[in-house]
């Protein structure tokens, strides 16, 4: 067992807060950089960037912990929110200090980083409560998506849990098992979190740049809404997915003549 570290009110006890607090600062950045997409941003004023962050940050963690019957950790460390708080304003602020590409590549490299150890935590959680195998998956995808459904569900856009997401769910339930594979095979505690995260973080970061998708529900006949060109992580990265990103209404700098 890991000792209690604490100061006042703020805990760090044992291994997985300590990645349950990284998972939810991270999501928080997350949420303030997605509110400021244009295909979600709906005249959110600061203090609004700044819930959705929140959202983003605890909102898994809390649907976790209720689904289990416990208070919500977030509620109980003060550490959650303030942690959170800080890590929207840093989203908020690289909102209006860097250009669009630089923020669609910086929040999918972060949703990348966030999503394996939420899926970690929430199948160390489930698994601690008694929970079989697909009750573990379960949490294993509650943790790490359901902070960006309610961000989705509150601007008014359909919830990346149901569209076209680079295997958005799948590398969630996939890292569960992972763990649930290693924490069986008897390996540490930091063993089976990293041996997880690896494949979990590898595998997203993989499906961003390679395009690899979930197949689409066959369309009904005569109608067509969906676009082949998504903009891959590495053409954003190198500035060079200008096309993609207007398919998804996303472009909102316009080159001027001179090029800057």
């Amino acid at each position: 067992m890991s000792t209690a570290i604490t100061f006042g009110d703020f805990v760090w006890t044992g291994d997985f807060t300590t990645i349950d607090l990284i998972a939810a600062s991270t999501n928080a950045l997350n949420g303030a950089l997605l509110a400021r997409r244009p295909d979600h941003y709906r005249n959110y004023t600061i203090v609004g960037i700044l819930l959705m962050a929140l959202i983003g940050g605890i909102g898994g963690g809390v649907v976790r912990d209720m689904m289990l019957g416990d208070v919500p950790s977030a509620l109980t460390n003060p550490a959650y929110i303030l942690l959170c708080a800080v890590a929207g304003f840093i989203g908020y602020s690289l909102a209006f200090k860097k250009g669009q590409l630089f923020r669609e590549g910086l929040f999918q490299f972060m949703t990348s980083f966030s999503l394996p150890w939420y899926a970690i935590v929430g199948a160390q959680k489930a698994a601690e409560a008694g929970l079989p195998v697909l009750g573990i998956l379960a949490l294993a995808v509650v943790g790490p998506t359901a902070g960006r459904y309610f961000i989705d569900v509150t601007s008014g856009v359909p919830p990346k849990q149901f569209i076209r997401g680079e295997w958005f769910v799948g590398i969630a339930a996939l890292t569960g098992l992972i763990w649930v594979l290693c924490d069986a095979a008897g390996l540490g505690t930091w063993w089976s979190a990293g041996i997880a995260f690896v494949i979990g973080f590898t595998l997203r970061m993989l499906a961003l740049y390679l395009g690899w998708e979930e197949p689409l529900a066959k369309e009904p006949a005569g109608v067509y809404q969906h676009t082949d060109g998504r903009p891959l992580l590495g053409r954003k990265l190198a500035g060079k997915s200008q096309r993609e990103l207007r398919d998804l209404g996303l472009l909102v700098e316009t080159p001027s003549a001179d090029g800057r």
